[in-house]
């Protein structure tokens, strides 16, 4: 259990304060609860025997003081006092159960957005090897069950348990004998749930697969909808879903049903156990029936509020148990992100005190600027995992305004040393050079000068505005600005058949639009962001010959106003480069004009 409590609080940094204080409220409401209802049996029996303050110094004392005439008129201000409590104890639950909520779905919202932060901050090698269903699934399904399956859980176990334990004091107070029979009944009921905690993981574990393999089958379903109608296989994926939906429903099913147990055990076993004591207890104890009258109306009121407690307990507990997948997941992830930030701030420790250059991401005095060249000094690579490397040893100049070419058969290298360029992947040795400043001094920087256009250009399923003003929010959109992008990626003739102009909704993923419209947004979200350095990966291949045409008129008119950094299968589109370099097994073994390389190979 330690072991689980230390993993929620890693998951939980920043909010043990809060934590403390919700600890507070719980051993006040309960110890305010607690006071009620040991307060019952002393009024029952005052009741009975209004003369009975009397022996009671306390209570003497406030009869005089309040000067009534008869004990009996003592007995409704006793009532009344024992009803302030109650009702006072009544809105310190109310208010601490509200601050439960309120704190747990916090926890949800910051950690979703700690989850996305970290994702989208983590070196790009991290996503190379994971799966985007169980990413999204840890964001949107796990945050949700670690904040009702292990927060929430958690906190009311901890409430119910100061209430458990603050009872059962009050009850060996009343009648220690009658209190360890009761616990010697319940014990097997505690013994089953115990027993039942690896089930309760088990289910907790095979939910948390079946949600991650639902969202991949949807993907995977939706993402292909084209190939899917035409291949005409929709009932393998229909079946897919089904059978991860029937796991999950199970897993569900039988964690839900074993949770209405407790409740039911706890409750037969306790009132059975109470209305036979009762019974029997006159039969064989003879025991006084104004004593007898007292003690058990505190138990009844006890086992009243003591049911519900050890019961919710039960439940929160396995509630643990069916999270602890869910937070596992959680935990690794943000271990594991934690760890390549603590790496990354190590290396640029490192790098800082041999004299190689820092990553000052959002140092602005550092902000590069591209006038003359960019140098590519030795620059060596390797996968993590891998001996050999996926780009050895490359060394060239890139001038401002030129246009360059990288070609070479698949698995050259040629997308890894665009990614180097991009800033995505971390080199293992050389550096690249901005008029001899590292871009390594400001990441950012550079990357502010880079425009990617891929084979594929993300588009997001709204307007056309803003998929090419992508990440710019409505009011800070120029307009200047995106009409010039428009008109010099050739998208003029198209925004001004569209009924709805720049407004037109894509569809998701550009849907709506062909394979030369869906690229020359990209050209010209490129544009818009006014970036100095288009990296065009494959952004024709996908193309038919007319819309090739087109596209490459949109990228020809760009050369010479921005440099060009080319990866391409078709040779004719590096035909104009002023430079190509052909790759193999990462390495550059030739270079020269397009004649030189590609004509007289």
């Amino acid at each position: 259990m330690f072991k689980y409590l230390s993993k929620v609080l890693y998951v939980l940094t920043g909010t043990r304060q809060e934590l403390l204080f919700l600890l507070l409220m719980f051993v006040l409401s309960s110890v305010l609860e607690a006071l009620g209802i040991g307060l019952i049996g002393p009024f029952l029996s005052l009741v009975s025997n209004p003369d009975a303050i009397h022996k009671i110094y306390l209570l003497d004392w406030i009869y005089k003081q309040l000067k009534l005439e008869s004990s009996s008129q003592f007995i409704p201000v006793v009532g009344i006092a024992i009803a302030t409590v109650f009702c006072f104890k009544s809105l310190l639950y109310f208010l601490t159960k509200t601050y439960i909520f309120k704190f747990s779905f916090n926890q949800k919202k910051i950690l979703m957005s700690r989850l996305l932060k970290a994702y989208l901050a983590v070196p790009y090698t991290f996503h190379l090897s994971r799966n985007t269903a169980g990413v999204i699934k840890n964001i949107i399904i796990e945050t949700q069950k670690f904040t009702q399956g292990c927060i929430l859980p958690l906190l009311n176990a901890t409430s119910n348990l100061v209430i458990i334990c603050v009872l059962l004091l009050l009850l060996a107070q009343t009648n220690l004998v009658l209190l360890v029979m009761i616990l010697g009944v319940l014990l097997p009921t505690f013994l089953l749930f115990h027993q039942l905690g690896n089930k309760f993981k088990k289910w907790g574990t095979i939910g948390s697969e079946s949600n991650k393999e639902m969202i991949r089958v949807i993907n995977h379903g939706l993402g292909g909808l084209k190939e899917t109608r035409v291949i005409g296989c929709e009932s393998y994926f229909e079946q897919q879903m089904e059978q991860q939906a029937r796991k999950f429903a199970r897993a569900l099913t039988l964690f839900n049903s074993s949770q209405v147990l407790p409740r039911i055990l706890i409750e037969t076993t306790l009132i059975v156990f109470l209305v036979l004591f009762i019974s029997l207890s006159q039969i064989f104890f003879e025991q006084n029936m104004e004593d007898l009258t007292a003690v058990m109306g505190v138990f009844a009121i006890a086992a009243m509020r003591l049911i519900p407690s050890a019961s919710q307990f039960i439940q929160a507990m396995g509630k643990l148990r069916n999270s602890s997948y869910a937070l596992d997941m959680l935990y690794l992830d943000l271990k594991e992100l934690d760890k390549q930030e603590i790496e990354r701030h190590m290396k640029i420790a490192l790098s800082s005190k041999v004299g190689v250059s820092v990553n000052a991401k959002d140092d602005q005095s550092q902000a590069l600027t591209f006038v003359n060249r960019v140098d590519l000094n030795n620059i060596t690579y390797h996968y993590p995992g891998n001996s050999e490397p996926a780009i050895e040893d490359i060394s060239l100049s890139i001038k401002k305004g030129q246009s360059i070419a990288f070609i070479g058969k698949s698995g050259a290298g040629k997308t890894t040393l665009v990614d180097i360029i991009l800033g995505l992947l971390e080199l293992d040795s050389g550096d690249i050079q901005v008029d001899d400043i590292s871009i390594y001094d400001n990441l950012r920087s550079w990357q502010n000068l880079i425009g990617y256009i891929p084979q594929s250009i993300f588009l997001i399923d709204d307007s056309i505005e803003r998929n090419i003003a992508f990440g710019v929010r409505d009011h800070l959109i120029d307009s200047e600005r995106l009409n010039q992008a428009i008109k010099t990626a050739q998208l003029t003739e198209l925004i001004e058949q569209l009924p709805d102009g720049i407004k037109t909704g894509v569809g998701e993923r550009g849907v709506r639009l062909s394979g030369g419209q869906r690229q020359r947004i990209g050209i010209a979200r490129a544009l818009y962001h006014q970036r100095e350095i288009l990296v065009l990966d494959e952004a024709t291949a996908a193309l038919d010959n007319e819309t090739e045409r087109l596209v490459s008129e949109a990228i020809s008119s760009l050369a010479g106003t921005k440099t060009l950094i080319i990866i391409a299968h078709r040779l004719s589109t590096v035909e104009d480069c002023d430079c190509v370099y052909l790759l193999e097994k990462g390495r550059v073994i030739k270079s020269g004009s397009y004649r030189e390389v590609v004509l007289n190979s």
